[in-house]
This record gives structure tokens, C-alpha cells and sequence, in this order.
């Protein structure tokens, strides 16, 4: 440090920075500490009236206090000390600990100075900095509970422009904007998926892959997949429009042998695709209806909200970072996923995060009888309204094409949309006959769907969906 710098200092009462003001000038970052009663769920609410919100212009986020940043200097470096609660549980979603953070990066981005607009900021905390807004590759140095930084400034200024949490859309619903599609393409941007363990969603991934096309997009399609995919599936892949990466998969320390989750920790593996600097993952029960080209503009993480303060990782925008992927390994063994699955992991990694409109990834479910026709009404409207589907419960290639086969499951009827079905299969149909092939039906789906058929009828089912009468050429082939 050399004589004359300007240090701004947030946070710092209480610590001996004596030694400090006979090298630099100090600059105290005043501001109001946000009030104990605001709690995260405040800020990252589980029910949000998107519709209202669309036609309701006033404030709907919580105020957290920042300092009037006008008041204070240009500044060389910026020294903050973090708050951290660890090990309490939740003291990853403590309000006062983003605060503290959002008071640092908007101060670095409004009084930035030197060459290129460059900003240091020094960090004093136990706990690692929130990677949700100070990058894993930001990290320049660290000793002891010293961490050095030198964020990107432009990504920064973008993280600070958006709302403050999922309170509030980062993406207006308004057609205004959500139709503008980028015209502006770039090699370092992909659409990405992943197939491992088995061959059970190749077809989905093949849909997919034609959905995304059909939307006219020119991003790479990546498909991330182990060697338990065949060659004529590979092969077939690869005409629907994926480029192939071969993976080594990701075992989840906290999974039992053999249960669907064992292996779902390879999604980790996106973060190396680092040939990208934006990758939008989609999973492969989901089909895509009008361009999302719009979504590569927006950060890590931006996702869907899912219940609670938790986002839904089935699309998600990711910046790979070989840094990101290596701080996952570390902390698999100790990170707690509350659904035992790659979803929970990252929504304790990514805390913060920006909201999309739920008709960017819109769950094919029905949690009341009064959304049932609302719901029905989107899937089938044409031109689409929805943006993407995703087929939660059983999924339409592994059904008889003449109805949900949801409807025959009692605990999976929450799932069931003859309409939504009917979308899927009028995709399929439109695909080439050489990439329907791969989603035919095994002789043990066959036989499962015969049973659960009878099994429906003997329930007296009222809907009597099992009564329906199966064209699907499938069944005798």
C-alpha cells in the first residue's frame, strides 16, 4: 500500500486499524444495519404473484439499508469484515450477511477508480465470501481469514442492477422485453444437458434437442453423457442436434447404491465447460416452445423459483469456472442437500440468486383444482405462451401416447395433463422417423403400464383414463 491511498471500510467497528491510518486514509462506510425482523424468507419469498406483479409497479422487495454512496470519495481499495454465524444452521441465508456484501460490490462499482475502472477488496471473515457476487476466480489471495479479490467490474455493476432477491423478477414477463431475442452471436455460449447412468432419457434429451432448433437459435447444443449411453444412441444424438462431451460421473457421497440420485452429482461437470463463458442448462424431461436466447444475458445463478427461498435447477444459467467445479468437490462430503440431490447442493452454494418467470420452466403439476384450467389453457395455447414445459412424474415418452399415464399412478395424478401430454407427443410427431425410433416402449414398460391400467380400474378411478381404448402402434411393436 502507498501513502495517499483511500481505504473505505465497511463494517469495521471494533477492530484495530491503528497501523492502518499511518500508511492510507480511511474512509468509514457509514449505514443503517437492516433490522433483525427481516428474515431471508423475506427476501426470497415462496409464493410470488408473478401475474400481479406484472401489472403492479409498486416496490415488492423488502428495503435493505445501503449507504448514500454519493457522500463518499473515489477509493483504491475497499476492507470489509464479513459476518459469518457458521456453523449455526442456515447461516448461509443470514440478511445481515448480505447486506454487508451488497454495501461492498455496489460501493466498489460507484466509486471505482484507477486503470480500467479495477477495484480491490479485502475481505475479513471465517467464512468464504459469497461466490453468488465475488467470483470463485476473483480470489487473487488468501491468508488466514484474509481474502484478496479483484472482481470483474462490468459482471459485478450487473449483479448490483438486479433485484435483491427472488422477491421481485430479474426478467419482466412484459413482451417488450422477454421477445427481444439477441441477434449478437458468440462461440462462448451454449444450451447444455446431461445423460448418465442410463439410457432412460435419451428420447427426452433427442426432443430436446428439436424443440431448441425449432426456436431458430444458433447456440451450441452440449450434451454432457457417460459411457452407459449405446453408440446407436450416441450416434442418433448427435443427428438431433448435440454435440457430445464424454464425462466421468460424479457419485454422491450421501446417496445409497443403486437409487435414482447415486450419480446426480455429475451435473457438477458442467462447470467445466469452460470453452463457455455462459451455459444455460436445461434437463432433458423439458421441452422448449419459443426462444430463451435472452437468458444468456442474464447471470449465475438465474433460475425459477421452486418452493420456499429455493430455485429449481431443471434451467439455470451457469458462468463454467474450473475454480467453481473444484470448490464442489471440496464440499460434497459436508454440504447437506435438503432433496439428497445435485438441486439442494446448489441452493446451498448459490443462496442468491436471480429470478426467471416460472413460463421459463413451467412444472407440469397441478397443486389445487382451481389452477387445473389455467394451467391446461397454457400448455395447448398456439402460438405458445409458455416458454419451456417440464414434465414432472412420468414422463410422456414412457406412456402410451394416447393419454397421461400419470392418471393411472394415485400419487402421481398431481402430474397429469392429457393437454400438456399432447403437446409433447405433437413435437415427436414433427421430428424425423429415424430419431422417433429411440422412444419406443421396453417389454417391462409395457408390462408396468398394463398394470397400473388394471390397477386404476380396480381403484374405480373416476376419470376411468385405464377405460381408454390404446392406438399407440407402440404397444405391439
Amino acid at each position: 500500500m502507498g501513502r495517499g491511498m483511500k481505504i473505505g471500510m465497511v463494517n469495521m467497528e471494533g477492530e484495530d486499524v491503528s497501523e492502518w491510518r499511518v500508511h492510507v486514509q480511511i474512509i468509514t462506510v457509514q449505514f443503517q444495519k437492516v433490522s433483525e425482523l427481516l428474515e431471508w424468507n423475506d427476501v426470497f419469498p415462496g409464493q410470488v404473484d408473478e401475474e400481479l406483479e406484472e401489472t403492479d409497479d409498486r416496490q415488492t422487495c423488502p428495503e435493505i439499508p445501503m449507504p448514500a454512496f454519493y457522500s463518499y470519495s473515489y477509493m483504491d481499495m475497499i476492507v470489509v469484515k464479513l459476518p459469518c454465524k457458521y456453523p449455526q444452521e442456515g447461516w448461509r441465508r443470514d440478511v445481515f450477511r448480505l447486506q454487508v456484501h451488497l454495501v461492498a460490490a455496489n460501493l466498489a462499482v460507484k466509486r471505482r477508480r484507477g486503470k480500467n475502472g479495477k477495484m480491490k477488496l479485502i475481505f475479513l471473515s471465517k467464512c468464504r465470501p459469497m461466490m453468488e457476487i465475488f467470483r470463485c476466480n476473483e480470489l487473487k489471495r488468501k491468508e488466514g481469514d484474509w481474502w484478496y479479490y479483484e472482481p470483474n467490474m462490468v459482471k459485478l455493476a450487473q449483479k448490483v442492477s438486479l433485484p435483491t432477491g427472488s422477491c421481485k423478477l430479474a426478467l419482466s414477463l412484459k413482451g417488450k422485453e422477454i421477445n427481444k431475442v439477441s441477434t449478437k452471436l458468440t462461440r462462448r455460449e451454449a444450451y447444455a444437458t446431461i445423460l448418465h447412468s442410463s439410457g432412460t432419457y435419451v428420447c427426452g434429451a433427442i426432443t430436446l434437442a428439436q424443440s431448441l432448433l425449432l426456436t431458430g437459435t444458433k447456440r451450441d447444443l452440449i450434451l454432457l453423457l457417460d459411457k452407459s449411453i449405446s453408440e446407436p444412441k450416441r450416434d442418433t444424438l448427435i443427428k438431433a442436434g448435440w454435440k457430445l462431451r464424454f464425462i466421468k460421473r460424479i457419485r454422491n457421497p450421501r446417496a445409497e447404491k443403486d437409487t435414482y440420485n447415486e450419480y446426480n452429482y455429475s451435473k457438477f461437470r458442467l462447470w467445466q465447460l469452460t470453452d463457455y463463458e455462459k451455459i444455460i442448462f436445461i434437463d432433458a424431461d423439458i421441452i422448449v416452445l419459443r426462444n430463451i436466447d435472452l437468458l444468456f444475458q442474464f447471470p449465475q445463478l438465474s433460475a425459477t423459483g421452486n418452493a420456499g427461498s429455493i430455485f429449481n435447477s431443471g434451467v439455470m444459467v451457469i458462468e463454467p469456472s474450473n475454480c467453481t467445479f473444484n470448490m464442489f468437490m471440496q464440499r460434497t462430503k459436508d454440504i447437506i442437500s435438503y432433496n439428497g440431490g445435485d438441486q439442494g447442493f446448489l441452493n446451498e452454494i448459490f443462496v442468491w440468486w436471480h429470478r426467471l418467470p416460472r413460463r421459463v420452466n413451467y412444472f407440469k403439476n397441478f397443486e389445487n383444482s382451481n389452477e387445473v384450467n389455467a394451467k391446461n389453457q397454457l400448455f395447448e395455447a398456439d402460438p405458445p405462451q409458455l416458454y419451456a414445459i417440464h414434465y414432472l412424474g412420468l414422463k410422456p415418452w414412457v406412456c402410451y401416447r394416447d393419454y397421461d399415464c400419470n392418471w393411472d399412478v394415485g400419487y402421481l395424478r398431481v402430474y397429469a395433463s392429457d393437454v400438456a401430454h399432447k403437446t409433447w407427443w405433437k413435437l415427436h410427431d414433427a421430428m424425423d422417423e429415424k430419431l422417433q425410433k429411440f422412444c419406443g416402449l421396453t417389454r417391462q414398460r409395457k408390462t408396468e403400464l398394463y398394470w397400473s391400467r388394471k390397477q386404476a380400474e380396480e381403484m374405480g378411478l373416476k376419470d376411468e383414463h385405464w377405460k381408454i381404448n390404446i392406438t399407440d402402434p407402440r404397444r405391439s411393436s
